[in-house]
């Protein structure tokens, strides 16, 4: 969707909160509220932090900050560190080829989609609970009344945008019109481009802003690009996607020699790797 202001802090809960630790170093104060994701990041950044002064390409005296952000010293030391321990190697023409072919709608050009939407956004101090609760029965109310399957004239998704939808495209009904990738937040246009629906989408759409319901009303597909004019980007795909499958791997290996308090580090599931 085009980008908006909107706040999207959650309510901090009532206090003591609990201070996560990896070896003893504090990931958050005992007064502030981390939201999970945040915490893990923070603890995946100190584990990789804690190895790069074991493998001394980093002062012992650096400096942890108490909000989770690292010196440059560090940012430095990581990235060297990544360097000797996870070495990647090429992809080769015949890998890039068969990637490209399988993810062939993801190298389109033109694309564009028709969208409508009933924006229910995230502001300071909101019950996310209830609010997931009205964003459903909304998303199930307007299903059940898709016109594309409905002989109901009655335009439901129309008159709900402009009674709940918290975006200004409500007054148009949730009108956002044609859209292309550059026009959106990009997890929004990750839920949008590439695919083939068409309609009220079956699911609730997460962005920066709050929880979208969707209907995609017509999609230009565009144009697939040819592999010769997307090799170095396909090559760079198929790196990304090694390096993040190595990376979880090395910090499994560094949380299983860790001591770590007060957080369950899914790895996996850490904003620091996807």
């Amino acid at each position: 969707m085009p980008v908006q202001t909107v706040d999207c802090r959650a309510a901090e809960p009532a206090l003591p909160v609990t201070v996560a630790r990896i070896n003893g170093v504090a990931l958050n104060k005992a007064a502030e509220y981390v939201a999970p994701e945040e915490l893990r990041q923070r603890a995946c950044t100190e584990l990789l932090r804690q190895a790069a002064i074991e493998a001394a390409l980093l002062d012992a005296d650096d400096v942890v900050s108490d909000d989770g952000v690292i010196s440059e010293a560090a940012a430095n030391a990581i990235e060297a560190l990544l360097g000797q321990n996870l070495p990647l190697p090429e992809a080769s023409e015949e890998a890039c080829r068969r990637y490209h072919a399988a993810h062939a709608g993801a190298y389109r050009s033109g694309e564009r989609v028709r969208v409508r939407h009933i924006l229910f956004a995230v502001t300071p101090g909101l019950n996310l609970a209830a609010l997931r609760q009205r964003a459903e029965a909304c998303l199930l109310d307007v299903r059940c009344h898709d016109r594309q399957t409905s002989s109901n004239a009655t335009d439901r998704f129309a008159d709900s945008a402009r009674e709940l939808s918290n975006c200004p495209s409500g007054e148009l009904g949730g009108e956002l019109g044609w859209l292309s990738a550059n026009d959106c937040a990009p997890e929004f246009a990750h839920e949008l481009f590439g695919h083939v629906e068409v309609g009220v989408l079956s699911r609730l759409v997460h962005s920066r802003f709050g929880l979208h319901v969707v209907e995609v009303q017509e999609r230009d597909p565009g144009v697939i690009q040819p592999f010769e004019a997307v090799r170095g980007t396909v090559a760079n795909a198929l790196r990304q996607q090694a390096f993040v499958t190595a990376l979880r791997q090395y910090l499994r290996l560094l949380a299983a020699a860790a001591m770590v308090e007060g957080i369950v580090l899914e790895v996996a599931d850490t904003p620091l790797l996807q």
